[in-house]
């Protein structure tokens, strides 16, 4: 029998050389990647600006960040449906459009509700960001090496930006102000818009869905050489299936593990990130003291990054983001009890370190088990979904904070980073060294 072209494709991907347009196309992703996460991260930091300035109260400042977070929900469950309908390609550039022109009229807002619906609307290109970037980065990468790989996006966009965001906002923030840090951003990713116009479309999104000669073309590209047989066609070589219905009628586990690992990592790390500058500043810390003590605590995204490059190929996904999980949930309650600067500061760092390896190796998991006509969908919707519970935490840490007391909040969080540690374990098959098609193959 011959073989199929999703499986010849995915076969060539799988065990591919690394070539210069891997190497663009992996970049630009990690670019696009790099601006969504630094919005999330400066949103924290300028919280106690907009407050000191009156421009908002702190129940007006958590409308602003559950607004954004509203937004990437929708955004990460519609990028899923549309990305596996018509493509990755059109539906990336467009989450990205949205969240630098949006980022910028939010910049320009003249009261707190106008940046409340601009943030929405920048939030909408946001959701649908991250889990493109991921399910795109994947499709290209080799079975061997697609845990580096996918670890190497997050090092660069989602790592490299916690410290780089920190320093940006210390240093900038009183120069320009909170509306200019959000116009830098905004012009930041507009320009890298511009750029992956020259992004090819992914060769396992179009061998699934009847462009056979596009998806040989994208690969000649890649300098790999054509088959040198007929290939066939299966009924998930051109897929007329609803990438939602297949998602929870064939995969109900895996999207529903995945939405409550996602659902407390964003929580977690996304709540934190708002509010930390904010209760470090309520037990005397300066605005400027805070974020230098939070600068520090974050260089252990990066770290956790160039732990991931090493772990995931080696141990694998699973036992990296449980071990971690558990990790970030002790180092939470520890952190609470800190007696002095020098122990919040290295019990964050852990803290930090743990949280962002658990989510993280989760994360990468997630993009992997689901198969190429719906994993855009099966990652946008345990993404979204955590990202729409993460709207609810955000307003809940300072409730919280008020009514019990700063070790009721890292209490609380210990507790769901527990859970998380168990939901992680079903979702699905180990994916270190395999292919995407052995974790799930392309269904009709």
């Amino acid at each position: 029998m011959a073989q199929t072209i999703e499986a010849y494709v995915g076969n060539a991907l799988d065990n591919a050389k690394i070539s210069p347009l891997h190497v663009r196309v992996i970049a630009l992703i990690a670019a696009g990647y790099f601006f969504d996460v630094i919005d999330l991260i400066v949103l924290g930091n300028l919280i106690p600006d907009m407050i000191d300035s009156h421009f908002a109260t702190k129940i007006e400042a958590g409308w602003i960040g559950s607004a954004t977070v509203l937004g990437m929900f929708i955004g990460a469950i519609g990028q899923g449906e549309f990305s596996d309908r018509w493509g990755r390609k059109s539906v990336y550039q467009f989450n990205l459009l949205i969240f630098g022109i949006f980022t910028i009229l939010g910049a320009l807002a003249t009261n707190v509700w106008w940046l409340v619906a601009a943030r929405f609307i920048a939030g909408l290109g946001l959701g649908g960001e991250q889990p493109l970037a991921f399910a795109y980065a994947g499709e290209y990468s080799p079975k061997a090496i697609r845990g580096r790989i996918l670890a190497f996006v997050h090092f660069v966009g989602g790592a490299c930006v916690w410290p780089i965001a920190t320093l940006f906002t210390l240093y900038f923030r009183e120069s320009i102000g909170w509306r200019g840090v959000w116009v830098v951003i905004g012009i930041g990713a507009l320009i890298v818009w511009v750029f992956r116009f020259t992004l090819p479309e992914s060769p396992r999104y179009l061998s699934t869905h009847g462009k056979p000669k596009e998806a040989l073309d994208v690969l000649a590209r890649l300098g790999i050489a054509g088959p040198t047989e007929q290939l066939s066609s299966s009924a998930a070589s051109d897929t007329k299936s609803d990438p939602f219905a297949l998602v929870f009628k064939m995969f109900p586990k895996r999207v529903i593990a995945g939405m409550i690992c996602f659902s407390a990592f964003f929580g977690v790390a996304i709540g934190l990130g708002n509010w930390l500058p904010n209760m470090m500043h309520d037990r005397g810390f300066t605005i400027t003291k805070s974020l230098t003590y939070i600068l520090g605590m974050n260089l252990a995204v990066p770290c956790a990054s160039l732990f991931m490059m090493y772990a995931l190929d080696r141990y694998g996904r699973k036992i990296t983001a449980v071990c971690s999980f558990v990790g970030a949930g002790v180092m939470a309650l520890i952190f609470a009890n800190a007696g002095n600067p020098m122990q919040l500061l290295a019990f964050g760092f852990l803290m930090v370190f743990f949280i962002q390896v658990s989510g993280n190796s989760m994360q990468i998991f997630a993009s992997e088990v689901f198969p190429t006509n719906a994993r855009a969908s099966g990652f946008g919707w345990a993404c979204g979904v955590g990202r729409l519970s993460t709207a609810g935490i955000v307003v809940a840490i300072p409730y919280i904070q008020n009514h019990w007391g700063m070790t009721a909040v890292f209490a609380c969080i210990a507790v769901v980073l527990a859970i998380a540690a168990v939901s992680v374990t079903q979702m699905g098959p180990e994916a270190r060294q395999k292919g995407l098609d052995e974790v799930a193959a392309p269904t009709g």
